[in-house]
């Protein structure tokens, strides 16, 4: 493979190429053909493989797209913190919201490419988890979480979210829960729910 920028037809069929790759593998998993992925692209499969001479190339390289995306969603995030535009709080719950609802085939790639480009998708949740602790640090700043709220209890929180399976009003729903149990009440001045210990 190449530095060089691409010419816009090899840019088009690098893009043809990943994006038929990552919805083969979502729907059949990483075990998908090479002359399958050329077909679904509509590139010969030579063409394939002047952009990506193995299998494993292909796969790292949507998963480097998938973490690009998400670098990009929590940078956003970040910035409108720093600069005040949304709050700490708000911006974790859009997180939730984001990952529940908007990212759905983000999370079934994950899930397809598990074991096979392990060291890709670490990096993904280690950047995200810095970007999560960092939202969580600035809620905290602001008061605007439970002091005992930590940037585990939000992933575990992402890690146990309500599948597609669940309607829309459910999600909204939990959506709405999750803030509950994130959130102190600022009308009551509750600083600790009840049943925590």
């Amino acid at each position: 493979m190449t530095d060089r920028p691409l010419r816009a037809d090899a840019r088009r069929n690098r893009d043809a190429i990943t994006a038929a790759a990552r919805e083969l593998v979502i729907r059949q998993g990483p075990g998908i053909g090479m002359d399958e992925i050329a077909t679904a692209a509509g590139v010969a499969t030579g063409t394939l493989y002047r952009h990506f001479p193995t299998k494993q190339d292909l796969i790292e390289s949507i998963v480097a797209d998938l973490a690009e995306a998400i670098d990009r969603s929590l940078s956003s995030a970040l910035a409108r913190v720093e600069d005040g535009t949304d709050s700490a709080v708000d911006e974790v719950i859009a997180l939730l919201h984001h990952v529940m609802i908007d990212m759905r085939q983000e999370r079934l790639l994950r899930f397809a490419v598990a074991g096979v480009a392990e060291d890709s998708l670490q990096q993904i949740q280690t950047r995200g988890r810095a970007a999560v602790e960092q939202l969580v640090a600035a809620a905290h700043r602001d008061g605007a979480l439970y002091p005992d709220i930590t940037a585990n209890d939000v992933a575990l929180l992402l890690s146990t979210a309500p599948t597609d399976a669940m309607s829309e009003v459910a999600q909204s729903r939990w959506l709405t829960l999750a803030r509950r149990a994130l959130t102190p009440d600022p009308a009551t001045g509750d600083r600790e729910p009840s049943d925590r210990s």
